[in-house]
C-alpha cells in the first residue's frame, strides 16, 4: 500500500500555467505537461529533514555514504519517470538511444547533453523552469520516507526492479539479467508514485561530486567546482549492491552509456 502522508503542504499555485491535466491521487499531487502528443507527469514532494546516505551497519556500503541530516525547505516537481525516448526526439529531433522504442527511457546521454535538451525545452515552454534534480532531491525522492537500502525494505529482485539480477544485493537470491532496458512503467512505483528510482538507467543530478559533510545542511547544491557530476539510482548493467538508495556514481559530464538517462525536476 502507498504510503498516505496526512499532513500536506500545498504548492503556492495549483494547477500551474503548463499544465495540461493535474489530480490527486493515493500517491499525492501530480501534474502533466504534453509537448507534441507527448505526456510528462511530474508528482509533488513535500519539504521535509530526512537522513541522506547510509548507516554504517548497511551491508555491502560504501565509505563515501556518510549519513548526515538533511533539511529541503522548498517542495518540488519531480518526474514520475525518467525521460523517455519519445519525449527525446519531439524535443531534439534525434534518438542517441542504443535500445529503441518510444516508451524505453533515453539513454546514451551526457550531463551536457542533458542541459541541451533543457535549453530547447525551456525556451520552447520557459514557464516549466526544467532541469535536473538536485543530488539531496533525488535521494529524499526515491526513499519515499523510507531508511532501509532500497524504498521498498532490505531486499530487491528483477520483478520490482531491472538490474543484473545475477548479482543480488546482500546474498538475495540470484533473478533476471534483462541485459538491456524496460518500458518507463513496466515495473512498480515507490511510495510517492515514482517508477523506476532503482535500477534501469543511472540518472543525472544536478550536483557536481563532493564528499558529504559531517553536519547538518539545508538545501544542498554541491560544490561549486569539480570535474565529475553525480548519478544515481543504478541501472540495467548495475548489481544489487549499486541499485541501493544511498549509493553514489559520478562521471564527467561529457560521459555517455548505453545505461545512463534522466528524470526531470523543476526549479524556483
Amino acid at each position: 500500500m502507498p504510503n498516505i502522508r496526512t499532513h500536506k503542504i500545498f504548492p503556492e499555485e495549483f494547477p500551474e500555467s503548463w499544465a495540461s491535466d493535474w489530480g490527486e491521487d493515493e500517491y499525492g499531487l501530480w501534474m502533466a505537461f504534453t509537448y507534441k502528443g507527448v505526456r510528462q507527469a511530474f508528482r509533488w514532494c513535500e519539504p521535509g529533514t530526512f537522513l541522506m546516505g547510509s548507516p554504517e551497519d548497511e551491508p555491502e556500503r560504501y565509505g563515501n555514504e556518510l549519513q548526515h541530516k538533511v533539511t529541503l525547505s522548498k517542495g518540488f516537481w519531480i518526474a514520475d519517470t525518467p525521460v523517455t525516448q519519445a519525449l527525446w526526439q519531439v524535443v531534439m529531433g534525434d534518438n542517441p538511444s542504443s535500445f529503441k522504442d518510444e516508451d524505453l527511457p533515453a539513454e546514451n546521454v551526457s550531463w551536457k547533453d542533458v542541459q541541451a535538451f533543457f535549453d530547447k525545452m525551456n525556451d520552447m515552454k520557459p514557464d516549466l523552469k526544467l532541469c535536473l534534480p538536485s543530488e539531496a532531491q533525488w535521494e529524499y525522492a526515491c526513499r519515499a520516507e523510507s531508511t532501509t537500502p532500497f524504498c521498498w525494505g532490505d531486499q530487491i529482485d528483477s520483478e520490482r526492479v531491472n538490474f543484473d539480477g545475477i548479482y543480488p544485493y546482500n546474498n538475495g537470491r540470484k533473478s533476471k539479467y534483462r541485459e538491456q532496458t524496460v518500458e518507463v512503467k513496466e515495473l512498480s512505483c515507490n511510495d510517492w508514485g515514482l517508477y523506476q528510482m532503482h535500477g534501469n538507467v543511472w540518472e543525472w543530478c544536478q550536483d557536481r561530486y563532493a564528499r558529504y559533510p559531517a553536519k547538518f545542511v539545508t538545501d544542498p547544491q554541491g560544490p561549486q567546482s569539480g570535474d565529475r557530476r553525480v548519478l544515481r539510482g543504478g541501472s540495467w548493467f548495475a548489481d544489487g549492491r549499486d541499485c541501493r538508495s544511498a549509493y553514489r556514481y559520478r562521471r564527467d559530464p561529457h560521459f555517455r552509456s548505453g545505461d545512463m538517462g534522466f528524470r526531470l525536476a523543476r526549479g524556483h
